[in-house]
């Protein structure tokens, strides 16, 4: 029996332990609904309103159709289905290659637990009051888990990485207890940490007026966002929510804590803490900037030692050097808008940098503003 059951429940009788997970009625030995999805017959499955299909339909870069699988005559469980998505279709097992110094190293093109995880949420979370098959769309870049109904009352695509609403909660335990998903509110904490760990962008989740969709790319973004991962795994004890944190901190190179905060949709820089602190009290994480132009990026000393070799970007500059361009630029070209300053200095530095930069300058008597709102422009004050 599953690790995740206590000694306690793996002691019931039968009887005891099918009411413990609501499959039978407490009364009798009569099933109930969730009891015949998983230990009922394949007639017993096919009378239920609305049970359970599943298409995974696979296009290719032209948007045609040019596969298609069925879970649609109702003789397989939900556990059954879930692994028969997994072993019977070969996209799953393809991988993108990435090269490690002399070695190649091989990243699957989709994550067993991801894939697990989607299809089961899929499972759980439909509602089973209304009719609607499930669709798995495989893309050339991306899969598209696409599930009817909306979802549960107050949570929201945004939130959904920390809010908690049980709409089958007997068959989200049960699924727990069978280690087909994590526990309720955990499941895509562990596809973000997973995607980010391979390099890859985060699952997104859009709501339409009767469906749910949940998106995961294929393609890898920061090869070197892995190597940065296990480097630092090694210097500390990292837990879920750092992971994460460092996972998006790598594949931005330089980043907000606004920025964090949004992303991981949290309230503040209380809220935040948890998920950011630890990696700057290891020295993993090292802060650019002051006040509410600081920024946080990986410790040059960890990409050293992860031998990352991602190119040399302008993300990285410290703010002074933004500075010296600009004066440099502004030598040149005398009087000039910020739109032009930013393509000049480089288009890689965020807008914002740029301006909060100049604002300093202004500050230190060394730039001026001409004009005004959007006919603004800059010029040195000084002779440099």
């Amino acid at each position: 029996m599953s690790e995740r059951v206590s000694s306690f429940i793996k002691q019931k009788e039968t009887k005891e332990l099918l009411d413990y997970y609501f499959l039978t009625e407490a009364e009798s030995d009569r099933m109930t609904n969730l009891g015949v999805l998983f230990i009922g017959t394949q007639t017993q499955r096919g009378r239920l309103m609305n049970s359970p299909v599943v298409q995974c339909i696979k296009y290719d870069d032209r948007g045609e159709k040019v596969q298609k699988y069925l879970w649609d005559d109702f003789s397989m469980t939900p556990e059954e289905i879930i692994e028969d998505i997994w072993t019977r279709i070969p996209d799953w097992k393809e991988t993108n290659e990435i090269s490690e110094g002399l070695f190649r190293k091989e990243i699957a093109a989709y994550d067993k637990e991801v894939i697990r995880e989607l299809v089961c949420n899929a499972l759980v979370h439909r509602p089973y009051t209304i009719s609607g098959d499930i669709f798995i769309s495989i893309y050339p870049n991306r899969i598209e888990v696409k599930n009817p109904g909306t979802l549960p009352l107050g949570v929201t695509p945004k939130n959904i990485l920390h809010k908690t609403v049980k709409r089958n909660e007997h068959f989200a335990n049960l699924c727990y207890a069978l280690m087909l998903m994590e526990r309720e509110g955990s499941g895509y904490d562990k596809m973000y940490e997973i995607q980010l760990s391979n390099g890859k962008q985060i699952p997104k989740v859009l709501e339409g007026d009767d469906s749910v969709t949940a998106i995961v790319e294929r393609r890898i973004i920061s090869k070197e966002a892995a190597k940065v991962i296990r480097e630092a795994l090694q210097v500390a004890d990292l837990k879920q929510k750092q992971i994460i944190c460092l996972g998006l901190i790598v594949q931005y190179e330089t980043i907000s804590a606004t920025n964090l905060i949004q992303i991981l949709n949290l309230k503040n820089r209380e809220e935040l803490s948890p998920w950011l602190n630890p990696l700057l009290e290891y020295g993993i994480v090292e802060t650019i900037g002051t006040h509410r132009a600081k920024e946080y990026r990986i410790n040059t000393s960890v990409l050293k030692q992860s031998d990352y070799k991602g190119t040399t970007s302008l993300k990285r500059i410290e703010n002074y050097r933004i500075k010296e361009l600009i004066i440099e630029d502004l030598k040149i070209y005398d009087c000039a808008p910020l739109k032009d300053i930013h393509q000049r200095v480089g288009k890689e530095i965020p807008y914002k940098k740029i301006l909060a930069q100049i604002k300093s300058l202004i500050k230190e008597g060394i730039v001026e503003e001409v004009g005004h709102n959007r006919w603004v422009e800059y010029r040195l004050l000084k002779k440099m």
